[in-house]
């Protein structure tokens, strides 16, 4: 873990290669000399709770139909982003490449820093906030975690509760801190002290 940056086949670009590849156009560059230290964890469904659909998808790319269910009118316009997306049943996406900042924050504060989409890497689990997820999504998120910390100087996992609450409470309690810690064996200090000795 948090070893220096890999130069095998694994990335390319800031682009894993385990991930099936959907660019979105919401993203930037990252402020020079940004350190790529934190993994955030979110949740998320469209319409909330409902699953299996391309609507996230169709969310992170500018492509959603906005009347093709009333929910939409209340995101509307809204343009977002994160570097991954894992489904129900393990399958990974990636929008953005993480040497790019995507935006999935928004509003942040964490580890004595604001903005946290300047130097964070966002994962997008299909779920609804405070909901349980699938074996299968923690098996991708410790692998995915796992390799992104191969890549990147990984020193802090936190849910987007810990860098926006109370303005977000995603994941939520339904979220299993303690099977995501022991699978991946990195120290407490990694992650946020509310969820410290879980594993």
């Amino acid at each position: 873990m948090m070893s220096p940056r890999l130069t095998d086949t694994t990335w390319r670009d800031g682009w894993y290669r385990y991930a099936h590849r959907i660019p979105s156009p919401n993203f930037g560059a990252r402020p020079i000399g940004a350190a790529v230290d934190l993994v955030v964890i979110h949740s998320i469904s469209l319409p909330p709770g409902t699953f299996g659909g391309d609507e996230v998808t169709r969310l992170f790319t500018n492509t959603l139909d906005w009347a093709a269910h009333p929910y939409f009118d209340k995101i509307r316009g809204l343009e977002v982003s994160s570097h991954f997306y894992i489904r129900r049943g393990g399958e990974l996406i990636q929008f953005v490449s993480c040497e790019s900042r995507a935006w999935h924050a928004g509003v942040s504060h964490y580890r004595g820093r604001e903005n946290c989409n300047d130097d964070s890497i966002g994962i997008e689990l299909e779920g609804i906030e405070g909901g349980v997820f699938e074996v299968a999504q923690y098996e991708t998120l410790v692998s995915l975690c796992s390799a992104i910390a191969a890549g990147y100087p990984i020193q802090y996992v936190a849910g987007h509760e810990h860098i926006s609450g109370p303005r977000k409470q995603d994941p939520g309690p339904g979220f299993n801190w303690a099977t995501l810690m022991h699978g991946l064996s990195w120290p407490d200090r990694v992650f946020p002290e509310s969820i410290r000795g879980l594993a």
